[in-house]
């Protein structure tokens, strides 16, 4: 291409779709972007332009990067969002790779709760997505991440997946304010019951799901206590309180243990979007 018309195309590109249709220069699984407190991954759909953005918080001993191809990741770009994998990091941990969710008897070296906001506002910048839909999911340890930033924060995001992770103990006695909370679970889950287990002789306490949902409902205004309704499918039993003064609350069970059931990326992403088109 000559030197004028490759600064025309240029000058296209860039008045026609801004800075969202631009090649990123860091997320993919070698070069990771960086912020003040940490690293993410990120990816971006094939045209540059993104309708929102999808993040994700990995397990404990976990890599943003192996987050890249999961059914989330390329369930989230297929559909025009930017998927966005934030690493944990906190070197003195028992598990490198984790998160500093809120529980009695833990310290960690950073606050991933402002670790995530960093995170998620670079990555706006980036995908030319501010003030657009966000979808905040996470597994195991991430899930219960994603638990303390929906209760303490309930503005970082427009709706909350967490799978397999709840609150800790001590519970928090109320959440801030109202959200969408689409909780997957297993039944069979020895890792993280549902109940939540003692683990270094009862000073650190995973915190019960039923409980956790609880408080949210509280918080909601779930005044019937119960769902609004219940539905099954093979191997999926769902709960559904869509009736609350504000916001919403599903639950999905398996019987599965300490994974995601078949189709659960898929579920999330057709999820996201109903509340969106509810709002």
């Amino acid at each position: 291409m000559k030197p004028r018309m490759f600064f025309w195309a240029a000058f296209v590109s860039a008045t026609l779709f801004g800075p969202a249709a631009q090649a990123l220069d860091c997320g993919n699984a070698e070069t990771p972007c960086v912020v003040d407190r940490g690293t993410y991954h990120m990816a971006m759909p094939e045209d540059g332009q993104a309708k929102g953005i999808v993040m994700h918080l990995h397990g404990a001993g976990a890599q943003g990067k192996g987050l890249l191809k999961s059914g989330l990741g390329r369930g989230a770009v297929e559909r025009g969002y930017a998927f966005v994998a934030p690493d944990g990091y906190h070197p003195n941990s028992r598990f490198v790779r984790n998160w500093s969710v809120r529980a009695k008897g833990t310290s960690f070296e950073r606050d991933d709760a402002a670790f995530l906001r960093d995170v998620l506002a670079d990555a706006q910048a980036k995908a030319g997505v501010a003030d657009m839909p966000v979808l905040l999911a996470g597994f195991s340890r991430g899930g219960s991440m994603v638990w303390d930033i929906a209760c303490d924060d309930p503005g970082f995001a427009m709706a909350y997946a967490p799978m397999a992770g709840a609150l800790w103990d001590d519970l928090p006695d109320s959440c801030t304010a109202p959200v969408n909370l689409f909780h997957t679970h297993g039944w069979n889950d020895r890792t993280v019951p549902l109940e939540g287990r003692s683990l270094r002789g009862g000073t650190v306490i995973q915190g019960d799901v039923w409980a956790s949902l609880k408080i949210l409902r509280e918080t909601n205004g779930c005044d019937a206590r119960q769902p609004e309704r219940n539905s099954f499918e093979p191997e999926r039993w769902l709960r559904h309180w869509t009736d609350c003064a504000a916001g919403r609350i599903e639950l999905m069970l398996h019987p599965g243990g300490h994974g995601a059931p078949r189709g659960w990326a898929t579920r999330m992403l057709d999820w996201f979007e109903t509340v969106q088109a509810d709002l």
